[in-house]
């Protein structure tokens, strides 16, 4: 007999049927491989569709309705539904509405992006999304098949992906001067969107470690099941069970360690708060505290730093596979500091892109306003807590890896507030997202809730997107200038 779970008696007999008749015919029925949306986080912590809010219920209706599905990127995000519904209205407009590019290079381009960290989850729902909209098999043999004008975009989409400050307008002039396989502007406005968008989002899929779906390779099992307890529609939606037993998290500690970690950190924040109030420091001191703090990040590795071998279904979506990322300022190699007064998202990157794919840079913004200013004031246990000072500092940690400096922030700040495990989850997630394990993931904040490690993830990517397009829109600028 089916689960009683089906809401939908209708459903439920026809399920029953097909399921017989699928039994006579001897077709093996795939069955969920995970437990849940994420590997990290237990699935009875995770938000069950069904049992939803009102608001939830929306986002869910209007995921379901523009993808075709519930996929398990929403299934997390919507710990935060502000900013899921953000995310949703900026990546339909990418994908789907009237743009620059057409339907089947914006998957092909997804695809190109989220290959690069070898985001195989990402991947297989863009190559679907690619053969739906029309998009030509050949080119998914491998990027040597695809159009010329796409090859072409292979160098910017790698160095937007592990080394964006490299990227000169002379790279921006190379894909707008190739005769007939030229970019335009606005199409390449798109591209670089799509471009960081992806790498973002794969830092997302493994920061928070996210599931296949049950219909990609990894997602299912063909295992003899047991159908009993199951309707076909929860089956199809990824549904198995609710009793199973989850294991602790790897690296669980006393609770009371892991309250004074909690209180140790607000007492931080009172602090320096006070040091605020009294004194602030002079420019020089904090140019001197953001050099130390860059340099300082050039040490903080991952202590599982292996190699990361690209299993040869998303390699062949890339070129030059051993190009990867690799620190700011390494081996006395001197970038210049990207001063964020000289070239900022607020007073030109948004106008820019705004100017050349109406719409998207007020997307955008809004996006990376609800990120940052993100609150439910607390902090662990402890309500009523502001919290701005401790997002502020990851943020702009973020971007001090990127050589991006706020001559307004003290970055003595950081070390006060980012101790090194969540400083070696933050800078695996954003420059080597496929090396993120759940040991990472469970070694920081270790009496937080898991709604506030994946708010953690929605500012590690928003911050690393922005700090990929103030390079390539710096460089853009540059060349029409």
């Amino acid at each position: 007999m089916l689960s009683k779970r089906c809401p939908f008696p209708d459903v439920r007999e026809k399920s029953e049927a097909i399921l017989s008749g699928v039994q006579e015919l001897g077709i093996r029925i795939p069955r969920p491989l995970g437990h849940g949306p994420s590997r990290f986080i237990p699935e009875k912590e995770t938000i069950q569709v069904g049992k939803e809010e009102a608001t939830m219920h929306t986002l869910f209706a209007e995921s379901f309705a523009t993808l075709g599905r519930l996929d398990n990127v929403t299934l997390v995000m919507v710990f935060h539904p502000q900013y899921l519904e953000s995310f949703l209205k900026t990546q339909h407009y990418l994908l789907q509405m009237d743009g620059p590019l057409p339907l089947h290079y914006r998957h092909y381009i997804g695809i190109m992006a989220a290959a690069r960290h070898q985001c195989s989850y990402l991947v297989n729902l863009h190559v679907n999304d690619f053969l739906h909209v029309g998009g030509d098999p050949k080119w998914l043999n491998g990027l040597e098949n695809a159009p010329q004008k796409l090859q072409n975009l292979g160098e910017l989409n790698k160095m937007l992906a592990h080394r964006p400050w490299l990227i000169t307008k002379e790279h921006i002039e190379q894909l707008l001067k190739t005769e007939e396989n030229s970019w335009s502007l606005a199409e390449l406005i798109h591209a670089v969107v799509l471009l960081t968008h992806y790498h973002s989002l794969a830092s997302f899929t493994f920061g928070c470690g996210i599931s296949p779906e049950i219909d990609c390779e990894g997602g299912h099992t063909f295992r003899p099941p047991s159908v009993s307890n199951y309707c076909i529609c929860d089956i199809t939606n990824g549904y198995h069970g609710m009793d199973e037993i989850h294991a602790s998290p790897a690296g669980t500690i006393p609770s009371t360690e892991s309250v004074c970690e909690v209180e140790a950190l607000m007492e931080k924040m009172k602090q320096l708060q006070e040091c605020r109030d009294e004194e602030e420091a002079s420019q020089e001191e904090m140019a001197t505290r953001f050099e130390r703090e860059k340099r300082e990040s050039m040490f903080v590795c991952s202590s599982e730093d292996e190699e990361s071998a690209a299993t040869r279904d998303v390699s062949r979506h890339f070129e030059d596979t051993s190009y990867g990322y690799k620190d700011f300022s390494r081996h006395g190699m001197h970038v210049p500091t990207f001063r964020v007064q000289d070239y900022s998202w607020e007073d030109h990157g948004y106008s820019l892109v705004n100017r050349l794919y109406p719409d998207v840079g007020q997307l955008l913004d809004e996006k990376f306003h609800i990120a940052y200013n993100l609150t439910y004031n607390t902090m662990a246990m402890h309500k009523d807590v502001d919290t701005s000072m401790l997002r502020r500092a990851i943020w702009n940690y973020i971007h001090c890896m990127f050589g991006i400096r706020y001559d307004d922030y003290d970055y003595g700040e950081i070390n006060q507030l980012l101790d090194r495990s969540f400083k070696v989850y933050i800078k695996t997630v954003v420059c080597t997202p496929e090396k993120t394990t759940k040991r990472m993931y469970d070694s920081f904040w270790r009496q937080f809730e898991h709604s506030e490690k994946v708010h953690v993830n929605l500012l590690l990517v928003e911050a690393r997107m922005q700090a990929e397009l103030l390079y390539a829109l710096r460089a853009i600028t540059r060349y029409m200038t």
